[in-house]
């Protein structure tokens, strides 16, 4: 599972898009595009699919903010947003979900790198169905 994809599960529920990312990566034992799940309706038959609401991404971690034991700015630090879900925020860590998300700058500027994660994840989360505010995104 990637870092991504743990970002995920510490925000949506379950049940959400967000187990199949925008990405295209489709999660382990997910049926190939176009194939129905054994005992589903066959495809233009009366079962439409439930619509989803979405997942507001801001009162979630706000409401983990206010529970943790420390200071922690995830509208603008993507080290802090790491903390706040309870995952690695190790500069290896961060060069990893860098690496998932295609970053092609230096690496070793970490400050640059951060600012671009923290965006691709805000963006990321809001192309999944959570509901980011605007001036988190591109």
């Amino acid at each position: 599972m990637g870092i991504l994809s743990n970002i995920f599960s510490k925000i949506f529920p379950s049940s959400h898009a967000a187990d199949n990312p925008a990405d295209g990566a489709a999660p382990a034992g997910t049926p190939p595009v176009g194939s129905a799940p054994v005992g589903s309706p066959a495809p233009g038959t009366a079962a439409a699919p439930a619509a989803m609401s979405q997942v507001d991404v801001e009162s979630i971690l706000d409401g983990k903010a206010q529970q943790a034991g420390e200071k922690l700015n995830w509208r603008t630090s993507i080290v802090d947003l790491l903390k706040l879900l309870q995952l690695d925020s190790s500069l290896q860590s961060r060069k990893e979900l860098a690496q998932e998300l295609h970053y092609s700058g230096d690496t070793s500027d970490s400050a640059a790198m951060n600012i671009w994660l923290h965006k691709q994840v805000m963006n990321k989360l809001a192309a999944n169905g959570g509901k980011v505010p605007a001036d988190l995104m591109d």
